[in-house]
């Protein structure tokens, strides 16, 4: 497999939707359905509209309508519209310049939109810093951006601190599989 490639095939593995950065809403409202359609990668019409009226007619709170557009955007990237979803993504920074989600799926994003790999690297690296709610999403797509710019020791690194934090899922450790530690 070339190189181009397998950069492919290890982006295909990272979370298109971003849906394990998605950030919770609590109630029965618009925005609850459009969090539950981004975490349980539930697109389409629906969940749009569904996004789009808690903005509009929700009485959300600032960090309910920073997390709305997070969760917005995610619904963008299952569509794989990264533009639509990095827009989202810096309306709810502009918002909550703190908010660890929006830096990780903006990073991911990014990374899926392909040729700003070091802007991927740091993004991620601040959403890291803000601790996500499941910072081993965001290592691991920074070890695929590190790996990407050829930087095979942060990439390794990342890998396996992912696989250290989440050792039920597959893809950090199926990765650390092809890399060779000496000393």
């Amino acid at each position: 497999m070339t190189k181009r490639l397998w950069f492919a095939a290890v982006l295909a593995a990272l979370p298109a939707a971003g849906a394990d950065a998605a950030v919770t809403i609590l109630g029965d409202g618009y925005a609850r359905k459009c969090y539950e359609a981004a975490e349980f990668n539930r697109g389409g019409r629906a969940a749009f509209a569904d996004c789009d009226l808690a903005l509009k007619f929700d009485k959300l709170s600032r960090s309910e309508r920073a997390a709305t557009h997070v969760n917005r955007g995610i619904l963008f990237m299952q569509g794989r519209d990264y533009a639509s979803a990095i827009a989202d993504y810096d309306t709810a920074l502009g918002i909550d310049g703190d908010l660890a989600e929006a830096y990780v799926n903006k990073g991911i994003a990014v990374l899926h939109r392909g040729g700003s790999e070091t802007l991927a690297v740091d993004l991620l690296s601040r959403g890291i810093a803000l601790e996500p709610n499941r910072v081993e999403v965001a290592l691991y797509a920074r070890g695929v951006a590190h790996e990407k710019l050829g930087r095979v020791r942060e990439a390794y690194d990342d890998y396996r601190q992912a696989a250290a934090l989440k050792p039920d899922w597959p893809e950090p450790a199926q990765e650390l599989t092809r890399f060779k530690v000496v000393e």
